[in-house]
């Protein structure tokens, strides 16, 4: 099983835990944008947006740079790939769960066809 660092993880889920933030993730997926930008899809003021991207920088999610008085800002992908391991052990578990179910439901009535039959 894989070692994980909690203090890194917690800012991270707690980051992915706000809604706006969340938005603000997908919004930099597609290229860096500006406070303003990130704060436009969303009702909220740019010191609450300034708040949230603080959260997200603390959590390591993101980078921001300072050019004149335009900050930028770019996703930092790398401590979502912790995250994404230590779902990963969950995953895993609820696919063997599922598929056990499958396979006990297949035994009670044989007419449920297997994955890929075209019946």
């Amino acid at each position: 099983m894989v070692e994980y660092i909690a203090p890194e993880l917690d800012g991270v889920f707690h980051a992915l835990s706000d809604p706006t933030r969340r938005g603000m993730l997908a919004e930099l997926a597609l290229g860096e944008r500006t406070v303003s930008q990130l704060a436009a899809p969303h009702p909220i003021s740019l010191a609450a947006a300034s708040k949230h991207i603080r959260t997200l920088e603390t959590a390591g999610l993101i980078r921001r740079e300072v050019r004149g008085r335009v900050h930028l800002c770019r996703l930092d992908p790398g401590p979502l790939a912790g995250a994404h391991e230590w779902l990963g052990v969950y995953q895993r578990f609820w696919t063997a769960r599922l598929d056990e179910l499958e396979r006990i439901l297949r035994d009670a009535d044989p007419e449920i066809p297997k994955q890929g039959d075209d019946r």
